[in-house]
C-alpha cells in the first residue's frame, strides 16, 4: 500500500484545505524568488531538503510585505490628496467661488469695472510675536507670507481684477523700523534699522507686485491694470503725534503719498491719510506743542480736494474719449518790456462739467454711534440676535467696533468732526471703504449724509490668517457708470446704484494644519502598528532557544534495502544519556547514518522519502505532519554536530 503523502509540501497547505490570496501570490512566484525569500527569511537554513519550512517562511515574508505595502501605499495617496488641496487647490477654489458673473446683478450687455479691495496684510516680523522663539516664529513669517503669496495669486488668475487698491497696514512694524535719522520710541526695536525696512519692502513686492507685474495687462481687454498701495496705516507710519516724520517720508519715497485722487471705472476715489489728519484732534495726551507738520499736508489736500477732482475728472474723460490728455494752451510771443499779457494768463474752462461718483478710501473706519451692529457677516463677534432677523437700528456692542478705543499707536474709529469735516469738503461721496478692524463690518452712516443720503461704509477683512480670524478675505467692487461723450451718467439720474460689493472668503489655514495634524497622527499609529505586528512575526518565526523536546518515536522497521536498525539505535534519549546542560545526548549508534538524507534519518513514516516509495513486507503507516515531530531533521543534525 503506498503512502500519499509528500514529505515536501509545504506547511501551509497541510494546516488548511482553502488557499488564501497570500497562498496564490506566493505560488504563483518564479521558483528563483521563492528561494531568495526562503533565504532571506532564514539565511542558515538555506539548505535544501527543507521544503515545507522555507515555504512557510516564504509565504509569511510576502503575506507581511503585501500588506505593508498597502498601508503605505494608501498613506501615500492621502497624503498626496492633502498637501495637493491645502497647499494648492484649496486656494483656487475659494476664489472660483466669488466669480464676478455669480453674483452681479446688472443689466444684460454691461461692462463692469472690476476691483478688488485689500486690508491689512500686515507681513509678519519681530513685532508680531515678540516673545515667539525660534524656529516658530520663522516659520510663522514662512507661511504666513506662503499664504499670502498664494490668495494674491489665486485671486489674480481666478477673478481678474483690474485693479486692486490696498487699504494700509501693508507691514506690522513699519513705524518701529529706525531711519538714518530717527529711531523708534521703544528701544527694543533699535536693532531695526534701514536696511530692515527696506528688506521688508522687498519681501512686500515678491508677494504681491511681482506676481501682479507678470499679468500686467488684463487678457482680452487691452486696458493696463493698475495697483495701489499708497494708503498708509497706524502699523506703516503710527498714529497722529506717534508719526515721525523721517519714517512718513520715507514710506511715501516707496509708495507715494498717502492722499491722491483716482478715476476709477468712471468713479472718483479720495484717498485721505486718516492717521496723518488724527494728530490735530487726536485724544491721547501729548507731551509738549504737536507739530503741524504732521497734519498740515494732508489738511492742505483736504482744503483743495474739489479742485483736484475736477482735474481729475478733466483728465480721465478726455482721454476716455481719445482726446489730448491736457488743454490746449495758446502761445503768444511778446517783447519783455511788455510784460505779461493777463488775458493769456487765465486757464480755459474745463469741457466737462460733471461730478462723477466719489468713494473715499480711509485706513481708519469714520465715526458711528457707540453700539452701532457690523452686521451678521462678522466672524469674531456675530450679532446677539443671530437667530432672527438681523436689525440694523438695534444697539449690539458685542458686535460693534468700539467706539472710544485707542492706545499706543491705534484708534478704532476716527473723531466725531474729523469724520464730518472730510465727508463735506469731499464731497457727493456715494461709499466709505476702510480697514484697521481685521474683520468685516458693514454700516450706514445716518450722521454722515450727502446729497441728502447716509453713506456706506465697509470695513473690509484682513487678508492674512495672522490677524485674529480664521477665514481672512478680501472685497470684490464691482462698478458699472457708463457715460455720453458729455460726460453725463447714463443711469438715468442715479436711479440705481453703481456699486455692487461681494465678501470673499479666504480658505482657514489653521483647520488645513489641523488636518495635516490628524493626518499625521493616523500615519504614525498606522506605522507604529504595522512596525508591532512585523517585530511579533518575526518573533514567532524565529528558532526557539528552549532545550530540544524529549521524546521516543514509536519503534518501526523500514525498508532500507535489507538492512534493518533497532528504535534504539536510530533515536535513544532519555534523561540518562542527558549532559549537564539537560540537552539530549545521541548514542554512538545514532551518530551512524547509513541512510541518505532522500530516504530519511530514520523515522519509520518514511518522512523525506521519494513519492511512490513502498516499504516491502510491513505496513505504510499513516503520514505525519511536521509540527507532530520533535524536530527537523536539520536541527537534529546541528545539535549532534555540537556535541
Amino acid at each position: 500500500m503506498q503512502s500519499s503523502y509528500d514529505g515536501r509540501q509545504p506547511l501551509w497547505k497541510s494546516r488548511s484545505a482553502t488557499p488564501n490570496n497570500t497562498d496564490f501570490l506566493y505560488e504563483g512566484l518564479p521558483p528563483a524568488v521563492r528561494e531568495l525569500l526562503s533565504t532571506s527569511a532564514n539565511p542558515k537554513h538555506s539548505i535544501a531538503g527543507r521544503g515545507g519550512v522555507e515555504a512557510n517562511q516564504g509565504k509569511r515574508i510576502v503575506q507581511l510585505l503585501s500588506r505593508f505595502s498597502r498601508a503605505k501605499v494608501l498613506l501615500t495617496v492621502l497624503w498626496i490628496i492633502l498637501l495637493s488641496w491645502g497647499e494648492k487647490h484649496v486656494f483656487q477654489r475659494y476664489t472660483a467661488r466669488c466669480n464676478w458673473g455669480l453674483w452681479e446683478q446688472w443689466d444684460s450687455g454691461a461692462n463692469p469695472h472690476h476691483l478688488i479691495l485689500l486690508a491689512d496684510p500686515q507681513l509678519v516680523d519681530p513685532h508680531t510675536y515678540p516673545g515667539r522663539p525660534w524656529p516658530l516664529s520663522s516659520l510663522t513669517i514662512r507661511h504666513t507670507d506662503q499664504y499670502l503669496r498664494r490668495s494674491f495669486s489665486a485671486l489674480d488668475i481666478s477673478l481678474d481684477p483690474e485693479t486692486v487698491l490696498f487699504l494700509g497696514d501693508l507691514f506690522d512694524g513699519g513705524r518701529e523700523w529706525s531711519t538714518p535719522v530717527s529711531k523708534s520710541a521703544d528701544p527694543q526695536w533699535h536693532k531695526y534699522g534701514q536696511e530692515y525696512w527696506l528688506r521688508e519692502y522687498e519681501r512686500f513686492g515678491n508677494i504681491f507686485l511681482e506676481p501682479w507685474q507678470s499679468r500686467t495687462t488684463v487678457k482680452g481687454k487691452g486696458r493696463n491694470r493698475k495697483l495701489i498701495a499708497n494708503l498708509p496705516g497706524n502699523h506703516d507710519l503710527g498714529l497722529g503725534n506717534g508719526i515721525q516724520l523721517p519714517v512718513r517720508r520715507r514710506f511715501h519715497t516707496f509708495f507715494g503719498l498717502g492722499d491722491r485722487v483716482d478715476i476709477i471705472g468712471n468713479h472718483t476715489f479720495v484717498s485721505i491719510d486718516a492717521v496723518s489728519l488724527s494728530a490735530k484732534s487726536q485724544r491721547q495726551t501729548v507731551v509738549g506743542d504737536p507739530d503741524p507738520a504732521l497734519w498740515e499736508p494732508s489738511e492742505v489736500f483736504l482744503s483743495n480736494v474739489q479742485k483736484a477732482k475736477e482735474q481729475s475728472i478733466e483728465r480721465a474723460l478726455r482721454m476716455r474719449f481719445d482726446k489730448p490728455e491736457n488743454l490746449l494752451q495758446s502761445h503768444n510771443v511778446s517783447e519783455m518790456s511788455d510784460g505779461p499779457d493777463e488775458s493769456q494768463s487765465v486757464s480755459p474752462a474745463f469741457q466737462y462739467q460733471v461730478d462723477l461718483p466719489t468713494i473715499i478710501l480711509s485706513h481708519v473706519p469714520f465715526y458711528r454711534q457707540p453700539g452701532t451692529p457690523c452686521g451678521p457677516v462678522r466672524e469674531r463677534w456675530p450679532p446677539a440676535n443671530a437667530g432672527s432677523a438681523f436689525d440694523p437700528d438695534a444697539s449690539d456692542e458685542a458686535n460693534a467696533i468700539r467706539v472710544g478705543g485707542f492706545g499706543y499707536q491705534y484708534q478704532n474709529v476716527l473723531n466725531d468732526d474729523l469724520s464730518q469735516d472730510i465727508v463735506s469738503k469731499v464731497g457727493h461721496v456715494k461709499h466709505i471703504f476702510s480697514g484697521d478692524d481685521h474683520d468685516y463690518c458693514q454700516i450706514v452712516h445716518k450722521d454722515l449724509h450727502s446729497d441728502g443720503q447716509g453713506i456706506p461704509e465697509i470695513t473690509v477683512k484682513s487678508t492674512s490668517w495672522a490677524m485674529g480670524v480664521r477665514k481672512p478675505g478680501f472685497l470684490l467692487v464691482s462698478l458699472w457708470n457708463p457715460l455720453t461723450e458729455d460726460g453725463n451718467s447714463m443711469s438715468n439720474a442715479g436711479s440705481f446704484p453703481s456699486i455692487q460689493t461681494h465678501l470673499c472668503l479666504l480658505p482657514d489655514q489653521l483647520g488645513i494644519f489641523i488636518r495635516y495634524g490628524f493626518l499625521l497622527i493616523v500615519t504614525l499609529l498606522v506605522l507604529g502598528g504595522r512596525a508591532l505586528i512585523i517585530s511579533g512575526s518575526k518573533v514567532k518565526s524565529a528558532p526557539s532557544l528552549l532545550p530540544l523536546p524529549v521524546s521516543t518515536p514509536t519503534s518501526a522497521k523500514i525498508d532500507t534495502g535489507g538492512r534493518e536498525r533497532g528504535n534504539s539505535a536510530s533515536y535513544v534519549s532519555s534523561a540518562n544519556s542527558s549532559d549537564s546542560n539537560g540537552l539530549a545526548v545521541r548514542s554512538s549508534a545514532g551518530r551512524s547514518r547509513p541512510l541518505s538524507p532522500a530516504q530519511g534519518y530514520g523515522f519509520e513514516h518514511g518522512y523525506g522519502t521519494p513519492n511512490g516509495s513502498e516499504n516491502s513486507g510491513s505496513l505504510s503507516p499513516a503520514p505525519v505532519h511536521a509540527e507532530q515531530l520533535p524536530y527537523t531533521s536539520y536541527e537534529r543534525d546541528k545539535k549532534r554536530d555540537s556535541f
